[in-house]
């Protein structure tokens, strides 16, 4: 059987690498010059860093099976993401953390005490937040929320965050000790040669060709059944209106010795145009004594416009109807699943993203037992 896979990210090289094991023909194809998706990783030709080209990307699951997984195909060195952010004129450390508070406030609380104190601060009268600011009003009160989340998530998402779902803010932890530790994962990790030499790692292995400045679009072929993962509306040409995403902007600069200090800094105010500025050096700690010099990148994240890359599904509340239109519309295809971020339309991290691509490899195996019409539109549903 000869299969396609649209996307050479995560989902589709997982995907790919199953099926070629298992004998058969696979075409993998991506739109852009090279494999890796928004995980693309390269080295920077002026400094020599290992830059995330479209953004950081650090790697972090409770996932098991995804852990052994990825570290099949790379070397992993342990990197713990420490953010600061910078919001009127001072320097906190995130995510909140009881030195957050004490910085914040002026105050020497111990934990008990801290938890005490934001429990005055938080609106209790808020029981089920149904919006980003309900959920962080009930959570740290209205001073925190101002700080660190108001301003910045306007920039982020172009939305005010009585518009975004309580489910962004719920994958933030609140602590009440020194752990900022900003993931809570078991598992968190760098691979030492980024995150393309990973996802090349899993495509190699025989049976599978790779046609990169490829858009699905301009092929003719005919295949057993396709396997999508880029945008669920773009598959079907928009016949039911666009489904809105975020892009971002970079802005490429260097400096000699070290710029900032960390690797992420996140500036919250909202007069400030960009959102954070991220330096690549600090992501491989391993190998910072080797360069002279640094590069950074200033992040600004704007609407998608019909060219853009896609990178965050905005999933507001007033496009349900359409997405759930096109839900319908792609389990009446028969011939192709829908996969990953873009084809499911959620925000997925990358552990995720493996995770559901591992779960669609179990099930792929058990729907070609019996024929290719089993395999479903969609293997965890998007909704």
């Amino acid at each position: 059987m000869s299969f396609c896979v649209v996307g050479a990210g995560f989902s589709g090289a997982v995907i790919a690498r199953h099926l070629a094991e298992r004998g058969h023909k696979v075409t993998l194809l991506d739109e852009r010059p090279h494999i890796g998706g928004n995980c693309y990783t390269e080295r920077d030709a002026e400094t020599g860093v290992m830059v995330h080209r479209y953004g950081p990307h650090i790697f972090h699951t409770a996932d098991q099976r995804v852990w052994d997984y990825v570290r099949r195909f790379g070397t992993f060195h342990p990197y713990i993401n420490r953010v600061k952010a910078v919001s009127e004129g001072h320097v906190y450390s995130l995510p909140v953390n009881l030195l957050t508070i004490n910085q914040f406030f002026g105050t020497v609380m111990g934990p008990k005490e801290a938890r005490e104190f934001i429990e005055t601060k938080a609106d209790r009268s808020i029981t089920e937040p149904r919006s980003f600011e309900e959920q962080a009003l009930s959570m740290i009160g209205p001073e925190l929320y101002r700080a660190f989340f108001y301003g910045y998530t306007r920039k982020q998402w172009g939305l005010e965050p009585t518009e975004l779902p309580a489910s962004i803010l719920r994958r933030l932890p609140l602590r009440f000790n020194y752990d900022d530790n900003y993931f809570s994962h078991p598992y968190q990790g760098m691979p030492e040669e980024g995150c393309t030499a990973i996802i090349r790692n899993i495509l190699d292995v025989d049976g599978i060709s790779i046609r990169t400045s490829c858009s699905f679009e301009n092929i003719e072929e005919d295949f057993t059944h396709i396997f999508y993962t880029g945008p669920i509306d773009r598959y079907f040409k928009f016949r039911l209106g666009r489904l809105g995403y975020r892009t971002l902007d970079f802005e490429r600069f260097t400096d000699d010795g070290d710029h900032q200090g960390t690797a992420v800094i996140n500036y919250c105010d909202e007069q400030v145009p960009f959102t954070r500025i991220s330096e690549h050096k600090h992501f491989a700690p391993w190998e910072q004594h080797k360069f002279s010099k640094t590069v950074c990148f200033r992040e600004y994240s704007r609407l998608a416009e019909q060219e853009d890359v896609p990178y965050y599904p905005i999933r507001q509340v007033n496009e349900k109807r359409m997405l759930d239109s096109y839900i319908e519309l792609a389990r009446q295809q028969k011939g192709v699943s829908f996969l990953g971020r873009l084809g499911t339309y959620r925000y997925l991290d990358m552990d995720v993203t493996i995770s559901e691509a591992l779960m669609a490899c179990d099930k792929i195996d058990s729907a070609l037992q019996i024929s290719p019409s089993e395999l479903p539109a969609f293997f965890i549903d998007p909704q």
